[in-house]
């Protein structure tokens, strides 16, 4: 009777059959029901099980350490309630997917996030994570498939927040066709022989942060809106092949980053609208190694390509040079000319063609003038494009005081972009890279390829 007289105070007009519904809703479904904890039903499955919970929402956290498949077909919820990892894979040959994973705890010492893998040849796929620290987790754990996936972090400021997908001591795995938003980075630490492929990756720090990784392949991702596309820091073998990577902008805006990285192939990438698109410091660096660029799109970028230093041992061939305010520049008072510049288009080309082959019948040989100041004092970079310092290169190129540094040559310019350019003269270690097929295409000075080809066919 308690009930139906709080129902009449609703109003006097309301019809009796809907008191007696509201009534029932009222009983049959009270508002504190909390939901009932995922463990049990996989505690109860055995080995090899495949379990499927009835949809909605369950409480975690929740650790797996047998081989089983959860599959939340989509119409299942794990909240973790802001303690710890969501879910914690402690066992090989799990299968987690259709799941949607939320509210981890936030704690960085604890590395709390949707999923924490410690096993090997588990999959990750099809689910969405929302409001974690970090995503998707591997430690020490290798062989694993983090495929489909869409994750978006708790909204923190930017530094503290987690990492979407992070790989520490792991081998030979696969991160591929996940979409990830505003999370921090995407970081590979001490791990080799990993694939990362055909990721769309948006409004981040770090798209992918290489530390101390190895031979990893980097083919078909997006990036876009991160302060830097991709950085490699003593990070060898690397391949970066056929992505876009676009609108790395602010002070520390670039596309690509090396630190002090050796043997790295770039290839086919677009490289747009970044206030950097390559920068590369001390790259290569061990001995009798090369870094190859090549066939790149490198446009509309502040810079395309930036040396941190006078540093040889590049490799810049048939790359297309388009609509950036400075082609390439090197920071203080030194030039990139002892790297090999060979082949590539650029739009501010002012030579011939009077054979009509492609290529340039003079060389495309850019100097130093003083429009480039800003180079060697950083405060003059307000000014770049100025009436100022268009005037004072005017009158250093009128009369130069000194002898400009020659900043770089590429003897065979093209002046169509589409040209094929003979390569007998190229470097052996970069016909050696374009003899190799799509799937390996790395430069391989220290004798993997047939290991690293055989592992991707099977």
């Amino acid at each position: 009777m308690t009930g139906i007289r709080t129902l009449e105070r609703l109003g006097p007009g309301l019809p009796l059959a809907a008191l007696a519904l509201l009534l029932a809703l009222v009983w049959l479904h009270p508002a504190s029901a909390a939901p009932q904890p995922i463990q049990p039903l996989i505690d109860a499955a055995k080995k090899g099980d495949v379990v499927i919970p009835p949809p909605g929402t369950y409480a975690g956290p929740a650790v797996i350490d047998k081989q089983i498949t959860l599959d939340g077909a989509g119409q299942v919820t794990i909240d973790a309630g802001g303690e710890g990892s969501v879910v914690v894979v402690r066992a090989d040959g799990v299968t987690l997917r259709g799941l949607r994973l939320i509210n981890s705890g936030d704690s960085h010492n604890d590395i709390d996030a949707g999923v924490q893998v410690r096993g090997n040849y588990n999959v990750i796929k099809d689910n969405v994570i929302e409001n974690t620290l970090f995503g998707i987790e591997l430690q020490q754990s290798n062989n694993n498939v983090v495929r489909r996936n869409t994750i978006r972090p708790w909204p923190f400021e930017l530094g503290v927040r987690g990492d979407a997908v992070r790989l520490w001591y792991s081998r030979d795995n696969k991160i591929e066709k996940n979409v990830i938003e505003g999370a921090r980075d995407v970081v590979v630490w001490y791990s080799a022989d990993n694939v990362i492929a055909d990721n769309d990756i948006r409004g981040g720090r770090y798209g992918l942060h290489f530390m101390y990784a190895q031979y990893n392949l980097v083919k078909g991702n997006r990036y876009e809106g991160n302060s830097v596309g991709v950085f490699l820091m003593y990070s060898d073998g690397v391949v970066l092949r056929d992505n876009v990577i676009s609108h790395g902008q602010g002070a520390t805006g670039m596309g690509i980053g090396l630190k002090e990285s050796s043997d790295v192939t770039i290839e086919g990438n677009e490289i747009v609208y970044c206030a950097t698109g390559i920068y590369s410091d001390v790259s290569p660096f061990q001995p009798d190694t090369i870094n190859l660029v090549k066939d790149n799109h490198i446009a509309f970028n502040g810079i395309g390509v930036l040396f941190h230093n006078d540093w040889t041992g590049n490799v810049l061939h048939d790359n297309r040079f388009e609509n950036n305010h400075v082609q390439v520049s090197v920071n203080a008072q030194a030039s990139a000319a002892r790297n090999d510049w060979t082949g590539n288009y650029w739009d501010d080309y002012k030579g011939f063609d009077r054979d009509r082959d492609g290529i340039g019948d003079t060389g495309y040989e850019p100097r130093v003038f003083a429009d480039r100041l800003w180079m060697d004092v950083p405060f003059a970079s307000f000014f770049r494009g100025s009436p100022v310092l268009s005037l004072l290169d005017f009158l250093e190129r009128l009369a130069p005081f000194s002898e400009p540094i020659l900043l770089l040559a590429d003897g065979k310019p093209k002046v169509r972009h589409d040209v094929e350019l003979a390569r007998a003269d190229a470097p052996k270690k970069a016909a050696e890279a374009e003899d190799e097929d799509e799937d390996s295409g790395r430069i391989d000075p220290f004798g993997l390829k047939e290991r690293l080809k055989n592992k991707r066919s099977d």
